[in-house]
C-alpha cells in the first residue's frame, strides 16, 4: 500500500474521530438541557402547587434559591404559563395559579388570599377578618386589608379590594399587635385577631358593614380576651373609640364576663363631652351619660330584630 493511500486512510480516521467526538458533545449538551428543563419544570409545578396565589417577588425568590437568577428566564416562563392558561394575572406582580385543564376566565379564586397578597405588608382586617374567622353575620364582596402603602382600590370579577392605612396612633412596633399568622390553602397570611377586630370595627364602623352587621357579628362570638381588647383600645388613644368599646362591653357584661377593671380602664379615656358614635354621620340618638356617647336609636332599640 502506497504512503499516499495510508495517509488518506489516516486522515479519514482522524476526521471520523473528531466528528464522533463532536456528535457526542452535542448529544451530551442536549441531554443536559433536557434534564435541566425537566428539573425546572418539575420544580415549577411544585411551586405552583404550593402557591395558589403568589407575587412576582416570591417567584423571584424561588429562582434565586434554584440558582437561576436570569430576569429574562423568569419573565419568559411567566409569559409562557400565562399564555398557556396556567397563570392568571390579577395586577402587576400578582398571579393566581390555574389548575391544568381549567379555564382561567372562570377559574375560582380565593378572595382572602388575593387580599392578603395585595401588598407585601397586607393584614386582613375589619369585616374581612370577621368573615375570615367565620364570624361575619353576612357575606359581602368587599375585602379590606391594612397596609402602609397607598394602593388603589382594585376590582376583580365581583370582588373589590381596598387597602386601609394602619391607625396613625400605632407606633411601628405596635402595628402588628394582636395580628395572627394564619394558614389558608397552605399559604401563610396575616389577619387581625378577634380582639383587635372588635375594636377596629367599632372604631371605623364604615369598614365593619354598619351597626347591624357589627352588632350581630360580635354577638355571635362567645369569648374575647378582654385584657387584649382594653390594651389595644388604649393604644389607639381615641376617646370616642374607648367609649364605644366600653358601651358595647357594658351592654354585654354578663355574656362576655366583663370585669369592673375593664370598664374602669376604658372609662378613664371616655370623652369629656358628648360624642356621636359615628362623628361623620350624626344620626339622632340618645345620650348614654356613662360614656358621654350619643348612641343611634337603631342600636338602643335593636331595630333589626323587629318582625316586619
Amino acid at each position: 500500500m502506497s504512503s499516499q493511500i495510508r495517509n488518506s486512510i489516516r486522515n479519514q480516521s482522524w476526521f471520523l474521530k473528531i466528528y464522533l467526538t463532536f456528535i457526542t458533545i452535542i448529544r451530551n449538551i442536549f441531554e443536559y438541557i433536557a434534564r435541566h428543563v425537566q428539573v425546572v419544570t418539575m420544580k415549577l409545578q411544585e411551586f405552583f402547587t404550593k402557591h395558589p396565589v403568589f407575587t412576582y417577588k416570591e417567584f423571584v425568590g424561588f429562582f434565586e434559591a434554584k440558582e437561576s437568577g436570569s430576569v429574562r428566564t423568569r419573565d419568559s416562563l411567566l409569559a409562557y404559563y400565562k399564555r398557556n392558561g396556567r397563570l392568571l394575572r390579577i395586577k402587576r406582580g400578582l398571579f393566581v395559579t390555574v389548575s391544568p385543564g381549567e379555564d382561567p376566565k372562570s377559574y375560582p379564586v380565593d378572595p382572602f388570599l388575593l387580599a392578603a397578597k395585595m401588598t407585601a405588608d397586607a393584614v386582613l382586617a375589619y369585616r374581612t377578618a370577621l368573615e375570615f374567622y367565620g364570624k361575619a353575620h353576612s357575606i359581602q364582596e368587599s375585602f379590606s386589608y391594612l397596609t402602609d402603602t397607598f394602593p388603589r382600590p382594585l376590582t376583580f370579577r365581583e370582588y373589590r379590594f381596598c387597602g386601609v392605612r394602619f391607625p396613625k396612633r400605632l407606633k411601628n412596633e405596635k402595628k402588628l399587635f394582636c395580628v395572627n399568622s394564619e394558614e389558608r390553602s397552605g399559604v401563610s397570611i396575616h389577619v387581625t385577631n378577634l380582639e383587635r377586630t372588635m375594636v377596629d370595627v367599632l372604631d371605623r364602623p364604615e369598614l365593619g358593614g354598619g351597626w347591624e352587621e357589627i352588632w350581630r357579628s360580635l354577638e355571635g362570638i362567645e369569648f374575647f380576651d378582654l385584657d387584649q381588647v382594653v390594651e389595644y383600645t388604649l393604644l389607639l388613644k381615641n376617646r370616642t373609640t374607648a367609649a364605644k368599646i366600653g358601651f358595647f362591653l357594658e351592654q354585654h357584661r354578663e355574656a362576655l364576663m366583663v370585669n369592673d377593671s375593664h370598664l374602669e380602664a376604658l372609662s378613664n379615656l371616655r370623652p369629656r363631652r358628648p360624642h356621636y358614635m359615628m362623628r361623620t354621620s350624626r344620626k339622632p340618638g340618645r345620650l348614654v351619660a356613662n360614656w358621654n356617647l350619643v348612641v343611634p336609636a337603631e342600636i338602643l332599640n335593636r331595630s333589626w330584630q323587629e318582625v316586619l
